[in-house]
């Protein structure tokens, strides 16, 4: 799987050959919005506004710590943000899944939890978002909803769509699945109402993130700042959607690393992290949730922060301001 995740982001010829699937993949996602557009698929409307927080390619771009970063200058604003997301790397009996803290990743996913852990918003994941929005409102005060993902479920009606691109690969070989990493066209870029990049200083919104010190899992009270890690190799953890990223952060930190890279989502085992040394172990939030059960004093993660620039939120608020004033 990872050749051909590999292959979207360079001229590779296997690109030719599945050309074909991606022209029927385009067809189906035209077809699907047409059905929309003309109401044979129903799409739903909220008493109280929708951002829709996604991307149109694969993997991982950042989605998470922006919506922690869209969330809290919401509550700035005074606003009471509730959350929704699918819950990927969850598998639940049964869904909506209200989310905290204290929640088991391998029913609700990764990312809520960490969602839930730097907000303190009510949050609610489900395959269905609508679901998940009927949840949201039925069991809080909530008055603007926030969609972690979700660009492409269209059931779901939304007033801001906000797309957060990876600043470095942005959309490879702008093919569609599967011959590229594309989820929807280009175009659809168009209709949307933010562009954010991660890690592109060029960029109208860049955001950037910003390592924290590390954290230790057994005790979450000993941190370190990542120079102390600096004089000694370290192995590097990351199951997320561009692992490099990651392991480019710590190298540009002066750290020494070992990389071990894992599929997005990947339910980690004691095993995964049982090394022939005694070297620190680093890792990412993400994955730290699902290290927990097995945590020892030798494994640390690294929190981010992210930081926007271009006043985002000032044009995200005007925007807001301007919904309420047709309403």
């Amino acid at each position: 799987m990872n050749w051909l995740i590999n292959s979207w982001y360079q001229l590779h010829p296997i690109r030719w050959l599945l050309w074909p699937l991606s022209l029927l993949y385009r067809l189906i996602i035209w077809c699907r919005q047409a059905l929309y557009n003309v109401g044979i698929f129903k799409q739903y409307r909220f008493p109280v506004p929708v951002i829709i927080v996604g991307n149109i390619t694969v993997g991982g771009t950042g989605k998470t710590p922006f919506v922690i970063w869209l969330v809290k200058q919401l509550k700035h604003a005074g606003l009471q943000p509730g959350i929704i997301s699918r819950g990927y790397g969850g598998k639940a009996d049964h869904y909506p899944q209200l989310v905290s803290p204290q929640s088991d990743p391998s029913i609700v996913g990764d990312e809520p939890i960490i969602i839930s852990r730097h907000t303190g918003c009510p949050m609610v994941v489900a395959p269905n978002r609508v679901a998940a929005s009927m949840m949201l409102l039925q069991q809080s005060d909530c008055n603007i909803i926030i969609a972690d993902d979700g660009l492409q479920h269209y059931a779901l009606g939304r007033d801001i769509e906000i797309v957060v691109a990876d600043g470095q690969r942005l959309f490879g070989n702008q093919y569609c699945l599967p011959a590229g990493p594309l989820r929807e066209p280009l175009s659809r870029l168009k209709k949307i109402d933010f562009m954010v990049h991660n890690g592109n200083p060029s960029a109208d919104y860049n955001m950037e993130l910003l390592q924290g010190q590390a954290i230790n899992l057994a005790d979450s009270e000993l941190k370190k700042d990542l120079s102390h890690f600096i004089n000694e190799s370290v192995h590097a953890i990351a199951g997320i959607g561009n692992p490099q990223r990651f392991f480019n952060q710590l190298s540009e930190q002066g750290l020494t690393i070992q990389p071990h890279a894992f599929f997005d989502h990947h339910r980690f085992v004691i095993t995964d992290l049982q090394f022939d040394d005694d070297k620190p172990i680093l890792m990412t939030e993400k994955d730290s949730v699902k290290c927990q059960s097995f945590a020892n004093k030798n494994m640390w993660f690294i929190p981010i922060e992210a930081t926007i620039s271009g006043k985002l939120e000032q044009q995200i608020l005007q925007k807001l301001a301007g919904l309420s004033s047709h309403g």
